[in-house]
């Protein structure tokens, strides 16, 4: 099937007609000419050389290269075709609970990427199958309509967060229904809906609508994930989710309802936990469906085909040269062997890394990303302008990303993937491709949660193909999540704002505590140095009255003894008058050796005279 890019282009070709038109109009003119001159079959035996087919025929090979040129122009291309198979397999759609109770950690890392997990288990399973991913909380969106194309599946499922909802509930019965009329008209194929909830304050009518998707031979699975002893549910920012009494929110598993649910549909009830048990089972259980023919479309991408129309072009103005107007032995023909040796030889050079782009494609199909990766490598080696090879290269290094699952933790490989993307759009002169690259951009940047330049690059998308409703869908789930986002931002900063208000009131009276502490302790160490002067000076005051005490009791002593005989009654003297007449005699004493001393200076003194 050929397509053109620039359809536009082809109404040039009118000017081919116009053309012939004026051909005709010229060989008119001539032959009323050449009448002037006499009968045109006696003059055509006067002019041996001159051929009436061979203009002709110049003039239709240069018009034929003229309306090549103009297709090209229109860029003709070739290689999307989409063809059906029949293959033996089943239909299920997946039915996940991504209310905010899905964000409890009682199943490890949590609920939903415990679901997560899961999922992704049971898609690698699936060959020959079809699948289907519907998100539902209060709320009820078909995330992925059922497909056999598993490597989308996988994208759409990474990015899958309770924000998506904008009403909360567990309305099962309608994510039942919706996914009930999700799945493909053809019979005999064993169809399933598998739900993954916690079972939590689940809407009415959830049993009704397993009964009537069993009555469509749809069966129900349920899958209940989490304890039935409960879990708190955390909150950006740390803590967990309060109730309106400001009570701590433990959810938990509703295991009663999930079995109910799954005896009406038919199916069966499997607990999630944290063992491995539950894929076990419910790889079990699948492989009881009954597997018919699903009917899988195919898809190939459109490649430019204007190297064809060039080659052809290049040989009928050779083929022109070739012609001459005249007849005669004179003309030398170029062997048209050698020109097509030479032609063909010319041409394998315009595109040397078209091989390895096929070789990557059919690696890519088949799910071998490292083989088309190295593919695609040698493609840019051959040729680093080419878009196609920058777009498929830009894929592989996407598949990366969803393998490691962990874009948060991979920024330069990110920073990478998007800027090669970038540059494929850049080179790639097709609006579908370039809307598709920025496509791809916008959905790395989603899953980064950089839903600013998401929503760039989905606008960019929709500005190249306005009619991508996916695009549009995933463009209106950023704005609202980025809104979300700046809301949480705000009142995180405003929160962070009344801590550090609350910390620097803390702070200062903290502070103004001290000062009144030390202010106090001022105070009392006056009080004390106040209280200890006077103490020193009331034991100053009571020294003095005890030194007055004395001298007053020494003075009535005194006087008393003064009254008193220097002996008492019984002929006995006290003891200071002992004192004072010892006193007395030592003076005496001291006298008469004072005198004698004197005395004996003065005798000496003399000359003694002879008493004869």
């Amino acid at each position: 099937m050929i397509r053109f890019q620039d359809p536009i282009y082809l109404w040039f070709l009118l000017i081919i007609p116009l053309m012939w038109l004026i051909r005709k109009v010229a060989v008119t003119r001539k032959m009323r000419q050449l009448k002037k001159f006499g009968e045109p079959s006696l003059l055509k035996d006067m002019m041996e050389n001159v051929s009436a087919i061979r203009p002709s025929v110049k003039f239709w090979i240069l018009n034929g290269a003229l309306a090549l040129l103009i297709i090209m122009l229109a860029r003709p291309q070739m290689g999307e075709k989409s063809s059906t198979e029949k293959r033996q397999g089943i239909e299920a759609i997946v039915a996940m609970d991504i209310s905010n109770s899905m964000l409890a950690q009682d199943v490890a890392p949590s609920r939903l990427d415990k679901s997560k997990l899961l999922v992704e288990n049971m898609i690698n399973h699936f060959e020959d199958d079809k699948v289907g991913l519907i998100v539902f909380a209060g709320d009820v969106y078909v995330q992925l309509p059922i497909t056999s194309d598993y490597v989308s599946a996988k994208m759409y499922m990474q990015g899958i967060s309770p924000s998506m909802m904008m009403s909360q509930g567990t309305d099962i019965a309608s994510a039942i229904r919706v996914a009930s009329n999700s799945f493909s008209p053809e019979e005999q194929v064993g169809k399933a809906i598998f739900v993954i909830t916690d079972g939590e304050n689940h809407e009415a009518d959830a049993v009704q609508a397993a009964k009537e998707a069993l009555e469509k031979n749809i069966m129900v699975y349920v899958m209940g994930i989490g304890s039935p002893k409960g879990s708190p549910i955390p909150v950006a920012g740390g803590g967990y989710l309060k109730d309106n009494a400001g009570e701590t929110v433990i959810t938990k598993l509703n295991e009663d309802m999930c079995k109910e649910i799954a005896s009406a549909g038919g199916g069966k009830y499997i607990h999630v936990d944290n063992t491995s048990a539950a894929m076990d089972m419910l790889d079990e259980e699948i492989g009881k469906l009954q597997k018919g023919e699903v009917t899988v479309r195919n898809y190939n991408q459109y490649n430019e085909q204007f190297q064809a129309f060039a080659i052809i072009v290049l040989l009928l103005l050779i083929l022109d040269v070739c012609i001459l107007e005249r007849k005669g032995k004179s003309l030398k023909w170029l062997h048209l062997s050698v020109i097509f040796t030479v032609v063909l030889c010319s041409c394998d050079g315009i595109q040397p890394d078209r091989p390895y782009i096929r070789k990557g494609n059919k690696a890519y199909r088949n799910e071998q990303f490292a083989d088309a990766k190295l593919n695609y490598q040698k493609a840019l080696s051959a040729s680093d302008t080419n878009a196609v090879s920058k777009h498929n290269f830009a894929c592989t290094l996407m598949q990366d990303l969803i393998a490691d699952k962990s874009m948060d933790n991979q920024k330069e490989m990110v920073d990478s993937t998007v800027k090669t993307f970038v540059q494929s759009a850049e080179f790639q002169d097709n609006p579908y491709r370039k809307a598709r690259s920025y496509r791809n951009v916008g959905w790395i940047y989603q899953a980064c949660e950089q839903y600013e330049p998401a929503i760039e690059a989905y606008k960019e998308s929709l500005r190249n193909d306005p009619n991508d409703d996916e695009v549009r869908y995933n463009l209106a789930l950023c704005q609202e999540l980025l809104k979300k986002q700046q809301q949480q931002q705000q009142q995180n900063k405003q929160n962070q704002n009344q801590q550090d208000n609350k910390n620097q009131d803390q702070n200062k009276q903290n502070q103004d505590k001290q000062d009144q502490d030390k202010r106090n302790q001022d105070k009392d160490n006056q009080n004390q140095d106040k209280d200890k002067q006077d103490q020193d000076k009331q034991n100053q005051q009571q020294q003095n009255q005890d030194k007055d005490k004395q001298d007053q009791n020494r003075q009535n002593q005194d006087k008393k003894d003064n009254q008193q005989s220097p002996q008492n009654k019984e002929g006995q003297m006290s003891k200071e008058n002992a004192a004072q007449l010892l006193n007395a005699a030592e003076q005496a004493e001291k006298n008469t050796q004072q005198k004698l001393q004197q005395g004996a200076r003065m005798n000496s003194g003399k000359r003694l005279q002879k008493n004869w």
